[in-house]
């Protein structure tokens, strides 16, 4: 077989949509639960299925009967595993801040936790695997997210007027510090200062700031940070990261745009439906908006306290006949699109996963053999197919490496 059609596991997360993606693949959501994400892979907490001689098997143990061959010996050599994990996400509200270390970051980091005997299950435990998380997202629907710093003199100018309209004394103190040293190292100093901020401290800067949003806010401009932090207070009361949409870059996505989130640079996805493409790690450094475990100092280590310009955060395709190839720095993984597939032959050295967007897909192989998917649903196809073709009226994603 060169084709098998995938039955993927969707996670019920709390910041899950509970419509977007039946919305947009006319899957059933019968408990009306929040659907987050449905993964297409073999990732141990949420593995996809293939069915062989009519019989249900987990992808990992396909990949796992002969690697060489459904991987290819470079990536079988390289990693030893499936490299990738594909997904749709739909968030309905925001995630957690993060950052993501590097992969030298994590490899140190997991081998000192292991010494440290911290179960990889812990909650306190920082490195869950020796990898990085590299990630790209390509936008389904408009997709709001925060990405990377904003340059420091825009930093500065937001608090700096915030605090001349609200009295927020622990806030001041930080900026002022941050005035006179304007550098990776103070603006290092003032965000690890405000997520170290505590007590009546704590309290008071949040309550400034949410008497100035609520003075602020312009519901009729798109990116409307006041309005973004009083929205994001309704899930998050009391969080330190509602001070984020002033640091961090708010971008907003349009459907068929994509984003790469590299390593070392904090993020946070807001609302909206999209296919991430991303390493296989479950390492999360968490700085905001979230419940879960906090470690500053460890996260300050891992983050790159440099301004990145929106249009530096954009992933810009290359056009190379009917479809858009997306520029990818690391070797983990590749993400294509294909706009309208018209018998397009797809030569294949790795192992892939090809998922029907907005319609229709049929694929076939010079073997004969031939499979139909329909919007929502994806392949699997092995290295050793080495080429198939592929047609639909619409878009089309490939995920391989």
């Amino acid at each position: 077989m060169n084709f098998f059609k995938l039955n993927n596991p969707i996670q019920n997360y709390a910041w899950g949509s509970k419509t977007a993606i039946q919305t947009l693949f006319g899957i059933e959501n019968p408990n009306q639960e929040p659907q987050a994400e449905i993964w297409m892979g073999a990732h141990p907490n949420g593995c996809s299925k293939v069915t062989i001689d009519g019989q249900s098997v987990l992808l990992s143990e396909l990949i796992n009967s002969d690697q060489e061959s459904i991987l290819s010996k470079a990536t079988t050599d390289q990693f030893g595993e499936l490299p990738y994990l594909f997904k749709v996400l739909a968030a309905g509200q925001a995630l957690s801040i993060q950052v993501h270390p590097s992969k030298e970051e994590a490899e140190a980091g997991f081998a000192r936790e292991e010494v440290q005997g911290i179960d990889r299950s812990a909650t306190h435990r920082n490195y869950r695997d020796p990898n990085h998380k590299p990630e790209l997202v390509y936008a389904l629907t408009p997709y709001q997210a925060m990405n990377g710093f904003r340059a420091f003199e825009v930093i500065l100018a937001h608090f700096t007027y915030m605090v001349d309209v609200v009295h927020m004394p622990a806030v001041q103190a930080l900026l002022d510090a941050f005035k006179g040293n304007m550098t990776s190292l103070g603006l290092e100093a003032f965000f690890t200062g405000l997520l170290f901020l505590q007590g009546d401290d704590k309290t008071q800067s949040l309550d400034a700031l949410l008497e100035y949003a609520k003075q602020y806010q312009q519901p009729e401009v798109e990116d409307d940070l006041c309005g973004l932090v009083l929205e994001l207070a309704q899930s998050y009361p009391g969080d330190i990261g509602l001070f984020a949409p002033f640091i961090l870059n708010v971008l907003t996505l349009k459907p068929g745009q994509a984003m790469y989130l590299d390593a070392r640079t904090p993020h946070a996805y807001l609302k909206g439906t999209g296919l991430e493409i991303m390493a296989n790690s479950d390492n999360v450094l968490r700085a905001g908006l979230t419940q879960k475990y906090i470690d500053v100092a460890e996260l300050a280590k891992c983050t790159l306290f440099e301004e990145k310009s929106v249009e530096s955060l954009l992933c810009l395709p290359v056009m190379d006949g009917d479809q858009l190839r997306y520029p990818i720095p690391v070797p983990d993984f590749n993400f294509d699109c294909f706009m309208q597939a018209g018998e397009t032959v797809v030569p294949v050295s790795s192992a892939e996963i090809v998922l029907a967007i907005d319609s229709e897909v049929v694929l076939f192989h010079a073997n004969g053999e031939m499979m139909t998917i329909q919007k929502g649903e994806s392949v699997f196809i092995p290295a050793y197919a080495q080429m198939y073709t592929l047609s639909s009226t619409g878009r089309v994603a490939r995920a391989y490496n």
